[in-house]
């Protein structure tokens, strides 16, 4: 059983479980939270912290499984006898899959504007029930077309005014072509393995993480988790490949898409028995499963937030050239190296004004996030991400502690201690406030204290050094985001029931009071568009800190 890290962000673990309440229940929570907070469990173990019966935490398992939400896989662990192994079963909660439910609506808004209609139908019902082979996803679609979108999203796509949410009437060879659009363009791949197997650690591995460290720098080590999940993932030529696509019109598929479609609608909380039979029959099959790439979706929203910091920092211009060289280019890591006469072609590929090749490389030498080699210019996308993330937290500074605080902070964020006169004097901050504005950030956590001894001649005094650990800050505003993400969610949750119970209370009124209480539902589902609007702002600063950097 693996031990909870200390470093744990708790209000994180609090929103995935509202999340994972909202969409299925308390019972599925209440295993989601076991493994959130506990760490990869065995069936069994899963059952004895929850109290509950080994087969309902086998259907939650199943439900949470089906949705993305947590990955099995099998580790080999030392047997009871001497050279004997035994491999076990475990299971493990992805919170990065889970807060990803927060962002479907903005998935589909991506879809809807790189793609067609029906491809954005298509990712609504995987979104919605999470895994499906080919034939059901056609079934499922055929079936919806002409139905408006899954309600979850009317709120946001309605305040945003983007599209029209109403479906369209389309041929399944006419979905089954979006499908294919859907998957050249990575916003759907193959599932990964169901469950990677997990080796003992060879001689050679353990006598290296037996070894003194020699190396002063520091390397991140790979947890169970983290091999677990790359181990489950497939090759790029398999994750997206499309061989299968030409066969799901045979009869027999046509037969058997049309008996699991009729499962595909019902409720999520279906019968153990049943969902092991569906699970056996697809395997048996050997039909791939697909599911929506939340990579990708990220992928495209880190471009999109990089470029419009490039536009409120510089220019249209400098904006215009880096959604060019981020559209044009693959990236697989932070940085993007590109000639000019690359990057000069990239741009006059796209939309705006005439651009020359002696424009371009004067805007590009005033990006603080590019820099010029023998090969080119690289564009570092980590610098742009670091740079916004400071501006945040310096403007939550600003706001909280005021003026002399946001000096203090800025001066100490660039890496370099120093004491309290020395910060007092950089920042031309009162001598006699600026202690208790550093005690102040350095007891919210802002600030890192350190008392150094400094010994002259027989006389010894302590001074205090003031640093600032923006890794530690970083985790610190994501913790606070989440909780406010969590108010959020519990008051959206809150005024929506609001709705139900005024929608119900307006049906057996009068006609004098039933006008009162619809326009009392109007406002109320203003209010809840509103906040709605919100929590999709303030995900923009959750995956900023959390999301953006590969």
């Amino acid at each position: 059983m693996a031990q909870v890290e200390h470093a744990t962000l708790q209000n994180g673990i609090k929103l995935a479980v509202n999340i994972i309440t909202t969409d299925f229940g308390n019972l599925v929570a209440k295993v989601c939270e076991c493994l959130l907070r506990r760490g990869y469990l065995t069936k069994a173990q899963i059952s004895k912290f929850t109290e509950l019966p080994q087969d309902k935490v086998t259907k939650c398992l199943w439900v949470l499984i089906q949705h993305n939400c947590v990955q099995a896989f099998a580790l080999e662990l030392e047997g009871g006898g001497r050279d004997t192994t035994m491999v076990v079963t475990q299971y493990m909660a992805v919170i990065d899959n889970i807060i990803q439910r927060l962002r479907f609506a903005k998935f589909i808004t991506i879809v809807s504007k790189e793609l067609d209609k029906e491809a954005r139908e298509i990712l609504d019902g995987l979104l919605q029930h999470g895994r499906l082979t080919l034939p059901l996803i056609l079934d499922k679609a055929v079936e919806d077309a002409g139905k408006p979108l899954c309600m979850l999203f009317i709120c946001f796509l309605l305040n945003t005014r983007i599209f029209n949410v109403q479906g369209n009437n389309a041929s399944r060879d006419a979905y089954n072509e979006s499908f294919c659009k859907l998957v050249r363009s990575r916003f759907v791949e193959r599932c990964p393995a169901a469950e990677p197997f997990i080796p003992l650690p060879t001689d050679e591995e353990n006598s290296k993480q037996s070894r003194p460290k020699a190396r002063k720098f520091f390397v991140k080590e790979v947890t169970l988790e983290e091999r677990a999940l790359a181990a489950a993932i497939p090759m790029d030529a398999e994750r997206f490949s499309l061989l299968n696509e030409h066969d799901v019109d045979s009869d027999e598929d046509k037969n058997e898409g049309n008996i699991s479609s009729k499962k595909v609608g019902e409720k999520r909380k279906r019968d153990s028995h049943e969902l092991a039979n569906e699970l056996d029959l697809l395997k048996a099959k050997g039909e791939p499963v697909w599911r929506v790439n939340f990579e990708e979706f990220i992928n495209r929203l880190r471009k999109k937030a990089c470029v419009e910091y490039a536009r409120a920092t510089y220019d249209n211009t400098a904006a215009m050239i880096l959604e060019s060289i981020l559209k044009g280019t693959k990236i697989t890591d932070n940085t993007v190296s590109l000639s000019l006469d690359s990057i000069f072609e990239e741009v006059i590929k796209g939309e705006g004004p005439a651009m020359t090749l002696e424009l371009v490389s004067c805007s590009l030498e005033q990006l603080h996030f590019c820099s010029e080699d023998d090969n080119g210019y690289s564009i570092n996308l980590k610098d742009i991400i670091d740079k916004a993330r400071l501006e945040e937290v310096e403007s939550l500074i600003l706001k909280r502690y005021g003026h002399d605080a946001f000096r203090i902070f800025r001066s100490l964020s660039t890496g370099r201690a120093l004491d309290t006169d020395q910060v007092s004097e950089k920042t031309l901050t009162d001598k006699k406030d600026t202690p208790k504005i550093l005690y102040k950030l350095w007891q919210d956590g802002f600030l890192q204290m350190e008392k150094i001894s400094i010994t002259t001649g027989q006389k010894q005094t302590n001074i205090l050094s003031w640093s600032a650990n923006m890794d530690k800050i970083w985790r610190k505003v994501l913790d606070e985001l989440h909780h406010a993400a969590l108010n959020l969610s519990l008051r959206c949750a809150h005024e929506m029931e609001k709705d139900r119970e005024i929608s119900n209370i307006s049906k057996t009124a009068d006609k004098g009071k039933s006008k009162e209480l619809e326009s009392r539902l109007k406002r109320r589902i203003n209010v809840y568009v509103t906040l709605n609007s919100s929590l999709m702002e303030l995900d923009d600063a959750i995956m900023l800190f959390s999301n953006f950097l590969v």
